[in-house]
């Protein structure tokens, strides 16, 4: 009943989002093409429900070809264990500083709710490729599994708690929380700090 109500309210939500925000989203998308030219969306499989690979959609906020660059990056990665994160990120176009800080750039994923691989809320879906081989620490393990038991999300516990300022302990301790206390309230909460 709950994942029916949930799933109810989230495709109602995001009928209303996607008019609502369709002029911010066509900006972005002129902007985009302005400054870097094709394509628009960045596209990427991200680990859903049960384990299964879906594409994840984001307006691109990169330069084309970010994802090549990243090895030579490696030695810059400020984040700790599955997470890549460089704070000023060379990577990143002018464009895509303004998408990332307004979180605009996560606007395409509102498609990804509609298609059912995502909800509004929910942990936030991981690259599969930073994921390989996370099954032999049984602590990233368990948290692994019990995070694919619900749909990703949009936002989240870990999104309104810090972002990309938690590391990887603090955010296993979100989703853990967030799948072990799910109620719609805590949805709600999650939305309006969102």
């Amino acid at each position: 009943l709950g994942a029916a109500f949930k799933r109810g309210f989230d495709v109602v939500a995001v009928l209303v989002l996607a008019v609502l925000l369709a002029p911010l989203m066509l900006v972005a998308c002129l902007g985009i093409l302005l400054e870097g030219g094709a394509p628009v969306l960045y596209t990427a499989p991200r680990v859903g429900r049960g384990g299964r690979i879906f594409r994840f959609y984001k307006f691109r906020s990169m330069v084309v070809g970010a994802r090549e660059a990243k090895e030579e990056l490696a030695s810059q990665n400020e984040a700790d264990g599955v997470l890549f994160k460089i704070r000023s990120d060379p990577r990143i176009t002018r464009i895509g500083v303004w998408l990332r800080r307004m979180s605009v750039d996560e606007l395409p994923q509102l498609w990804n709710v509609i298609k059912g691989d995502m909800n509004l809320v929910g942990p936030r879906p991981l690259p599969a490729e930073d994921l390989a081989g996370i099954e032999s620490d049984p602590e990233m393990g368990y948290w692994f599994d019990l995070r694919h038991h619900v749909q990703p999300g949009i936002t989240g516990l870990w999104q309104v708690s810090g972002r990309s300022d938690l590391g990887i302990k603090e955010m296993v301790r979100l989703d853990l929380y967030y799948v072990q206390n799910w109620s719609p309230w805590l949805d709600l909460k999650i939305l309006l700090l969102t």
